[in-house]
């Protein structure tokens, strides 16, 4: 190794290290989310009960001795309905471009769906060599009636390397795939620091933990026309003080999201600052408003402004 790349590093590792890009594919609410948190041993990516959740790539970190791998956690793969399911969908089918690895996380509490068909078509086209392992997740709710025929009907979808039968929410399973995971790499170099877990600041998580909580608090179509966009991130030696705008696109959802004399907002915004307090190991000043932005899912130029990096019109 030259001196320019011992400069980029912090710290050492072996001969024999493996690091790359494992990109984590699925249906919306298949537990993604919650299996590289489960890996990583902490929390870097919301999780929800409501389908489509994570909107965004985000990056999380697995380092040990021999290895690193960076898992590329993707929005769920869908058939897309607005020009935010477009974007959701671009950015999960370029991680799978670039992976050295495909983990595609399956609901094994259920038969096969439409939408894993789907998915199994996206990854024929886009895979070339690259290896696909299968995370057959939430085996702790698998029916014991069913347990072969669903189990056969998942691993007979499409061609893979392996297969893991796992439950991210209790961890069952989950060091067997992480090793497997870590064998398939390359060997190559330690690109992050062996103590981060992620490459998102404080400012991303904030509005997402905001977001997370309005998912968890509210029904219906309204956590799906949320955007939430840090104002203001100002520390200080003993708080952190934050200003969030609280997005939707309608009148009546501002009204849901602000509750019956401010009471959903309050809840919202209570939750959010205990977990926030929790990550920085700080107080946290919290303030929260709520603005319509009428249908911004459907407009490219009002989605930039929100942070989703669409590729620009042509003139």
């Amino acid at each position: 190794m030259n001196d320019d790349l011992d400069s980029i590093f912090n710290d050492e590792w072996p001969d024999d290290h493996r690091s790359g890009v494992v990109a984590v594919v699925g249906r919306p609410n298949v537990g993604k989310s919650t299996l590289i948190n489960a890996i990583l041993g902490q929390k870097i990516a919301i999780v929800t009960p409501t389908p489509q959740t994570t909107r965004r790539q985000q990056l999380g970190i697995y380092t040990e001795a021999h290895g690193q791998i960076l898992f590329v956690d993707t929005p769920g793969l869908h058939k897309p309905h607005h020009k935010l399911g477009e974007y959701m969908v671009g950015v999960a089918e370029e991680s799978l471009k670039d992976a050295d690895v495909i983990l595609w996380v399956r609901d094994v509490s259920e038969m096969p769906q439409r939408g894993d068909e789907y998915i199994a078509e996206t990854i024929d086209a886009i895979r070339g060599q690259t290896p696909v392992v299968l995370a057959l997740n939430k085996r702790d709710l698998l029916p014991t009636a069913q347990h072969n025929e669903i189990l056969a009907a998942h691993i007979e979808l499409m061609a893979h390397e392996a297969n893991y039968l796992i439950s991210a929410i209790n961890g069952d399973g989950v060091a067997e795939l992480t090793q497997d995971l870590l064998r398939r790499l390359p060997e190559g170099p330690r690109y992050y620091p062996a103590n981060q877990v992620s490459e998102v600041n404080m400012r991303f998580i904030a509005a997402e933990v905001v977001r997370e909580k309005i998912i968890l608090n509210t029904s219906q179509e309204v956590p799906h026309a949320v955007a939430v966009e840090i104002d203001s991130f100002r520390e200080e030696e003993h708080i952190n003080r934050i200003s969030a705008i609280i997005y939707v696109e309608r009148d009546s959802q501002k009204g849901i999201i602000i509750g019956k004399g401010g009471t959903m907002i309050k809840k919202i915004g209570t939750e959010a600052r205990q977990e926030l307090e929790s990550m920085m190991g700080k107080k946290v000043h919290l303030d929260l408003r709520v603005k319509t932005l009428k249908n911004w899912r459907s407009n490219a130029d009002l989605m930039r402004r929100l942070g989703y990096r669409l590729p620009k019109r042509e003139n």
